[in-house]
């Protein structure tokens, strides 16, 4: 038995497949409308949330499975009974997990408990399913992604440390802007870089607008995390000068636009650009539904 929590202990191979079978998805369902028939996943909220519950729910269904979802009015995790209990009792009525939690820890202990795949739909550190969706969205405009060069600018954060792990894996060059003091985590950085090393990729880290002179893609995301009270005039004065907007892609050179969502227009993104032909926004939500639909394939 398998589980996404990272993305790091799958191989280059693993993901290239799960890709493939997205691809095949979103082209025709035909095949695969009783793929989970009879299998039920129960989808574990502690956070809010709008393109992991409707992708799930709906993809799921497409399947021919059926998803149950839980969320804080049915006990918070860890609280009104263990996250042991959890994972045992789910397991014995779901043939998966899918789990969008506040702390890593959470799911790391649901795996170690479960006897069914446990899938991280976020947490704290990683966003898995989120950057799967991404590379599907940058491998329908390329084909291939070797040698391709990825940016991601703002603060650096869950969905950061996916795709540096992904991009590695997948042959593709990071570069990272960040204000001084919102790099991504250390740790995720240095376990990054030598997952680059190994798969003949760059990741560059970097304070400077400069470092994105020749990137293929600009990736941005909220400049502040959910639940995070920090008044908004101390980020702006910080993270203004990285707002991507029509001058940032033209000095930059991007074909195209990433954005997680939910998106604040004229914060981190102009409308300007978040509208244009070269944003693949609604694209990559999209494409959460195929690419969690082949991974649930590949895990169930």
């Amino acid at each position: 038995m398998q589980h996404l929590l990272t993305l790091k202990h799958w191989s280059s191979a693993q993901i290239e497949a799960v890709l493939e079978k997205a691809l095949a998805l979103k082209a025709d369902y035909t095949p695969y409308q009783e793929a989970l028939k009879g299998k039920s996943v129960a989808t574990l909220f502690e956070k809010p949330s709008l393109r992991t519950r409707v992708s799930f729910d709906v993809g799921i269904n497409k399947l021919g499975g059926h998803a149950v979802y839980l969320d804080q009015q049915n006990g918070a995790l860890g609280q009104r009974e263990s996250v042991k209990d959890f994972a045992q009792n789910l397991s014995r009525w779901c043939d998966a997990i899918v789990a969008r939690v506040f702390e890593h820890t959470t799911l790391e202990e649901l795996a170690a408990h479960a006897t069914v795949p446990v899938v991280n739909s976020l947490c704290n550190l990683y966003h898995p399913c989120q950057a799967m969706a991404d590379m599907l969205t940058l491998k329908e405009r390329y084909g291939s992604l070797k040698g391709k060069t990825l940016a991601y600018v703002g603060d650096g954060n869950n969905v950061t440390h996916s795709l540096m792990i992904i991009s590695a894996k997948l042959g593709v060059n990071m570069v990272v802007v960040c204000p001084p003091g919102h790099f991504p985590d250390g740790q995720q950085v240095v376990e990054a870089q030598a997952l680059a090393a190994e798969h003949g990729t760059t990741l560059t880290l970097s304070s400077e607008l400069t470092a994105l002179k020749g990137v293929d893609a600009i990736y941005a995301d909220t400049w502040i995390s959910m639940g995070d009270d920090t008044p908004m005039e101390q980020i702006t004065a910080k993270f203004a000068p990285y707002q991507v907007n029509a001058k940032m892609m033209a000095d930059s050179g991007a074909s195209y636009f990433l954005h997680c969502q939910p998106a604040h227009r004229e914060v981190e993104v102009t409308s300007e650009v978040m509208d244009s032909e070269l944003s693949l926004v609604m694209d990559q939500a999209e494409n959460r539904m195929h690419a969690q639909n082949a991974i649930l394939l590949t895990l169930i």
